[in-house]
């Protein structure tokens, strides 16, 4: 053999590896930077999908999120340990004796390379990245409601029927207004309290305008069944579909407000028996519908007794009232009379007389109620009651508000309506939008305790009740300001039919198709154009003639790809939505719209570009959102610039991705104190963020260098202090919802112990967090008398291997109602004390079994026994 050859072959095949190792390095480095980019793109659309659909992801797509985590690690720990090689001056060196390590490192860089390429090329074949959520046995949403009152004896005949095995099917009918809904919620209440034998409890608004396909959807979203097994289905396939999940399962069914018969096994529900045990209970104005649904048992719901009656009314009014002059009890007793025991016409009376001690106000009233005597029909009369409420808000920008209410028929958004009560211009002139907040917001609880707004499923949203909504309607009809609301009834709405709209004031378009119009209609007196259906683009012309439309929300058109270039001729416009679409481009005609007061532009996930120039012509702007959009992914400088100099502007709403911007945000002391929601994701070498006291929303994702949370001091300029002059509890007054994910560089929460109004926290996937609230490094400079967490209902904490502690001190948690762990395998003891038990508002604390188990307590049988019926174990 020919040592010398060998040699010099070793040194050539060294001094290669010397000259691509470089090349491989950066090689691996674009891979694994690639691959993050595709791990980011995933994790937004697996978080769009949990938000805007209620889904989980699948566990395929959740253990390659975790591969790619792991890999990062493993990247990282290789990219390092060739720096320290680098800084021996060991790949430098020309001896022999490095060449081995040179020729290995090489090797490893180019193996890792190879399995980063194949990690994202796995990425290639997740078609479907969610699926719907694993619920508990019974759904965990408690329905809001109001006191039942006499509604006692028939919520415990109900339940009876509920016990009893031969009894599958409950109809419960009565007018509108008399409290089936009610009932229902009691009962629903009920069962959801007790954790009860049902493997399924599902809640499902029919009303009369929804079609069997919306009750399949209502029912699958509580199933565990993967939309792509049934996205592109027929009626007849999902069906099937629904049946062979719920025959295996024991199954309570309500069924609330139907207005015609629903034929079970069409939708896919098997039929209730003594063998499954399962029960549909279902609530109607029709005792006919109960017969033809043949259900087992009915029971009406009838008007209350005059003593009763006039017990809900007064509880109303008011003692003080009623006792303020003695002729005004014996008025009161009238007015509850003409209300004819109708419950919902009661307590909108009775809250509209509330705090009226001028008995001239009550003579007014009789006399009104005695003029409509006359009339015999009870749809009739409750119209005049529910009216008497109405005239009873005096305020006209009141008045306005309410009839506006009846543009939706579900459940509305209250941020939503104040932003378009804005665009409306009832609520007058403000220098800041939280003012104009404010006043709605007020407005929105005038509203809701005078019962002419209900309280939606959570506190976000509220609704009408469904006789309000006709009378609010009627009202504006009688007015002169004809609304027009179309529902899903109608396929496709007809030219003429649009043609027939041209004297509206506001049309509300939901869930059907507009036929191509030949002419451009002329709408003179529209001043509100709602239109959330399945267009991909809106019939030519439609925009040509609406000089005074001040309000334009297209928001939830999935399917819209283009704005119509007319937009321009919306000189009036000052409300403008387009989220949740699918427009790829804003037209530059846009700048024309120099009124332009609110300019929404959220979940616009198509959404790449913004014309230059085009933001900083909208001088009238004060409200600018553009929350979780594609276009906010790239360079935001210019954007960011552009909003600075709009001098009206006084809030925004914005997602960021990279430091550069975020930064150019934090250092912009105009920008930072107007943010409402912010959202950064993937901001690279980023330490710190540096927030208003005035932020609202955040949420945090993807900042692996991400150290602590300032807050910046109220003074123009950069600044990495809390100002001297602000109150702890100030801080951050507002923050109401916090998200934060995929910091991996975070060790603990603490300033969150400041966030006094924090009502939602989830943190997710912080590899080094080990305290939510610390007991060092901030907690000293933390009042005695500050409550943590007094107002949080939601917690959520997954998938943190070393979090320890929630709180170095046990906390009551007064408002907590939901409390979720997993895969925390180091957080042993809970911070709860002796109130958590006992709070009424508590109604879940899910985890793993063997964590819970696990648990230490300081006092094992009071803590443990009080907090363990609220324990739902989850199937990880």
């Amino acid at each position: 053999m020919d040592v010398a050859g060998s040699g010099d072959c070793a040194a050539h095949g060294a001094a290669f590896s010397r000259r691509r190792v470089p090349q491989n390095i950066n090689s691996l480095t674009m891979a694994m930077g690639e691959l993050k980019r595709v791990y980011q793109d995933l994790k937004v659309r697996v978080e769009r999908e949990e938000k805007l659909q209620k889904m989980m992801c699948t566990t395929e797509v959740d253990a390659w999120f975790s591969s790619v985590e792991d890999m990062e690690k493993e990247v990282n720990q290789l990219l390092a340990k060739i720096d320290l090689e680098i800084q021996k001056k060991c790949l430098g060196s020309c001896c022999l004796t490095n060449c081995r390590p040179s020729y290995k490192l090489g090797k490893l860089i180019r193996e890792k390379t190879a399995a980063v390429a194949e990690l994202q090329s796995r990425a290639d074949h997740f078609y479907k990245v969610a699926v719907p959520s694993i619920r508990p046995a019974v759904d965990d949403r408690e329905m809001p409601m109001k006191k039942p009152g006499a509604l006692d004896l028939l919520f415990d005949m109900v339940l009876r029927w509920l016990d009893d095995e031969e009894v599958g099917s409950i109809g419960i009918y009565g007018i509108g207004g008399v409290g089936k809904t009610t009932l229902l919620k009691k009962i629903y209440n009920w069962v959801l309290e007790r954790n009860s034998e049902y493997d399924v409890l599902i809640w499902v608004d029919v009303s009369d305008s929804v079609v069997m396909e919306e009750v399949q959807e209502q029912i699958l979203s509580k199933l565990d069944v993967p939309d792509y097994k049934w996205n592109y289905m027929t009626l007849e396939e999902k069906a099937v579909e629904i049946y062979n999940v719920l025959k295996t399962k024991k199954f309570l069914l309500f069924l609330d407000d139907m207005w015609k018969p629903l034929h079970l096994l069409e939708v896919g529900i098997p039929l209730p028996n003594n063998q499954n045990k399962s029960k549909v209970v279902l609530t109607t104005r029709s005792q006919q519908v109960c017969l033809q649904m043949e259900v087992q048992k009915m029971v009406q719901v009838e008007c209350l007794g005059e003593e009763e009656a006039f017990a809900l009314f007064s509880s109303q009014v008011g003692e003080d009232t009623l006792n303020s002059h003695p002729e005004i009890l014996r008025l009161a007793k009238i007015v509850a009379q003409e209300c004819k025991g109708l419950p919902l016409a009661l307590v909108t009376v009775g809250r509209a007389m509330a705090g009226k001690r001028n008995l001239h106000d009550w003579q007014r009233v009789e006399q009104q109620l005695k003029r409509n005597q006359s009339i015999s029909s009870g749809e009739e009369n409750v119209f005049q009651l529910l009216k008497l409420s109405y005239d009873a808000l005096g305020d006209e920008n009141i008045k306005s508000c309410f009839l506006y209410c009846s543009l939706f028929p579900d459940e509305i958004c209250c941020d939503q309506l104040v932003e378009l009560w804005i665009g409306e211009g009832f609520l007058g002139e403000f220098d800041h939008i939280h003012e104009a907040r404010n006043q709605g917001g007020d407005i929105i609880r005038r509203l809701q305790l005078a019962s002419l707004l209900l309280d939606g499923m959570s506190d976000k949203y509220v609704r009408m009740h469904d006789l309000v909504c006709d009378a609010a309607l009627r009202i504006a009809s009688e007015r002169k300001k004809e609304f027009v609301v179309q529902q899903e009834q109608v396929e496709m709405i007809k030219a003429d039919q649009v043609e027939k709209w041209k004297e509206a004031q506001r049309i509300s378009l939901w869930d059907c198709s507009v036929e191509e119009l030949k002419e451009s209609p002329s709408f003179l007196n529209l001043e509100t154009l709602i239109v959330s259906c399945k267009l991909m683009s809106f019939p030519s012309g439609l925009f040509g003639y609406m000089p005074i439309i001040s309000v334009l929300n297209l928001s939830k058109n999935f399917e819209l790809i283009e704005l119509p270039v007319e937009v321009d001729r919306l000189a009036s416009l000052q409300y403008l939505n387009l989220s949740y679409t699918q427009i790829v481009k804003l037209p530059n005609q846009l700048e024309k719209l120099s009124k332009l007061r609110c300019l929404i532009l959220d979940e616009m996930h198509l959404l790449r570009v913004l014309p230059r120039q085009l933001i900083i012509k909208l001088s009238s702007l004060q409200l600018f959102s553009i929350f979780n959009s594609m276009v906010a992914h790239g360079d935001c400088k210019v954007l960011l610039k552009e909003l600075e100099c709009l001098t009206n502007l006084t809030e925004i709403s914005i997602s960021l991705k990279r430091a550069l911007p975020t930064q150019a945000l934090f250092n912009s002391y105009k920008l930072r104190r107007i943010i409402r929601r912010l959202s950064l994701q993937d901001c690279t070498g980023m330490t710190f963020v540096q927030l208003s006291p005035h932020v609202e929303m955040l949420e945090i994702s993807a900042c692996s260098e991400l150290r602590f949370v300032k807050i910046s001091a109220e003074k123009e300029g950069p600044c990495d202090m809390v100002h001297q002059n602000l109150p702890s509890q100030q801080y951050f007054c507002n923050l109401r919802e916090v998200e934060i994910v995929l910091c991996s560089r975070l060790s603990n929460l603490t300033w969150l112990a400041h966030a006094q109004n924090l009502v939602s926290l989830v943190v997710r996937n912080c590899q080094s967090l080990e305290e939510v609230i610390g007991e060092g490094g901030g907690v000293s400079e933390i009042e005695q008398d500050l409550v943590v967490f007094s107002r949080l209902e939601t917690l959520h904490l997954w998938s943190l291997p070393e979090l320890k502690s929630i709180c170095g001190r046990p906390l009551p948690f007064p408002s907590l109602r939901e409390f979720d762990v997993r895969f925390c395998p180091s957080l042993r003891k809970l911070p709860f004390d002796s109130h958590t038990s006992t709070s009424k508002n508590l109604r879940k604390i899910k985890g793993e079994k063997e964590w819970w188990d696990g648990l230490v307590w300081e006092d094992q049988n009071s803590a443990k026994n009080s907090l363990s019926p609220y324990f739902v174990p989850v199937l990880l």
